[in-house]
């Protein structure tokens, strides 16, 4: 009997270290109602981004008329949008609860820090959603707008919160050469700006396919070698690459968390939703079920990689798949600056409020 004894308590102690090196690591099963912020991938317990569309009136935030901070080419009730079925749909995960956004709370847990998004117009969007939901709980706290081509801000005064948006399309450089603008895929000089915020948000994708007039360069250059055009994949993996390794050697994470906002998707082609007649114009509500027809875009792939090989923690908002299924949510032709049919940006209120909820719930953990 003493042999076994000994035999067992051995195991146990054997076994006792492993147990807490998993715990530390978060593999073993956590009762919280949102996913905990550990690192570049979700733990067990909550995938917040795997669920459904619900109608649920109450998630409705702020009105558009109310928010001081919202362009003219998201507010769609303004310039004419009829319907308002789209701002009565809540995401809702499969596994856990998504806790209601609270304004007050995240300035008093955020009190004297600084949060910057950077990147393209989707930053944007996502930049004016925040503001607007901050600004619902607070109506009359003070409040500082800065609107530039480059760094814009929000700064709500009583609690020393400042929202800043750094207006990046590549997160890598554009610099003037004797040839031309050139894309610099190994350069980025930019992100001397992204230094000692709290809370950083990344996002690119959409310029990265951007032709003809609408490309604002001319060559694209990675280190000794220029290149007239290049598949534009890889350029965007080798830009993404570009970051990342800024990421692991700038960013401190006992200091700053890291976010990348994930692809958010187009829907000009209805075919992706066996539609093909169709896109974004007219459409009243999201597609129904769980999963998009047309699977993710290529970028999804890419990030992931990327995200997958850097060092320092970088939490993932994977908004992709849920943002697919509302191809109700752009402003199509409600939209005060741009002209057509706009099935890339997404409506204030509406869809990038979710994000800000997702954010908000990695936050909390």
């Amino acid at each position: 009997m003493g042999f076994c004894l000994k035999v067992l308590f051995s195991l146990f102690f054997q076994v006792l270290p492993l147990f807490f090196h998993q715990a530390k690591a978060g593999h073993l099963p956590k009762f919280h109602n949102v996913s905990s912020l550990e690192g570049k991938k979700q733990v067990s317990g909550c995938n917040l981004f795997q669920g459904k569309w619900v109608i649920d009136s109450s998630n409705h935030l702020y009105d558009s008329s109310s928010c001081p901070f919202i362009d003219a080419e998201f507010d769609c009730q303004k310039y004419g949008r009829p319907d308002t079925q789209y701002l009565k749909y809540a995401w809702k995960p499969d596994s856990c609860v998504l806790p209601r956004f609270n304004g007050l709370g995240f300035l008093n847990r955020w009190r004297g820090k600084k949060i910057m998004f950077v990147g393209d117009s989707l930053s944007l969007n996502m930049w004016e959603s925040l503001s607007c939901m901050i600004h619902a709980s607070v109506p009359n706290a003070k409040t500082t707008f800065v609107r530039k081509e480059t760094v814009s801000s929000v700064i709500f005064q009583d609690y020393g919160v400042s929202i800043i948006l750094y207006h990046t399309t590549y997160l890598v450089d554009i610099v003037r050469e004797n040839v031309g603008a050139v894309l610099r895929l190994d350069s980025i000089n930019g992100g001397n700006a992204w230094k000692n915020m709290d809370i950083l948000i990344f996002n690119s994708w959409h310029w990265w396919t951007h032709t003809g007039r609408s490309q604002p360069w001319d060559y694209i250059r990675e280190g000794s070698k220029l290149y007239k055009d290049m598949d534009r994949l890889t350029a965007f993996y080798k830009g993404m690459t570009t970051w990342a390794r800024w990421v692991d050697q700038n960013v401190d994470p006992t200091k700053t968390k890291v976010f990348f906002q994930g692809i958010s998707p187009t829907h000009y082609k209805g075919k992706e939703w066996n539609q093909p007649k169709r896109s974004c114009s007219g459409e009243l509500e999201p597609l129904s079920g769980s999963l998009y027809p047309a699977g993710p875009p290529p970028a999804t792939t890419i990030v992931k990689n990327v995200l997958s090989k850097i060092k320092k923690p970088v939490y993932l908002l994977d908004i992709t798949n849920l943002s697919q299924l509302r191809k109700d949510a752009h402003p199509s032709t409600y939209s005060g600056d741009h002209s057509g049919n706009d099935c890339s940006h997404w409506c204030l209120p509406g869809l990038p409020d979710t994000w800000n909820q997702l954010l908000y719930a990695a936050l909390l953990m």
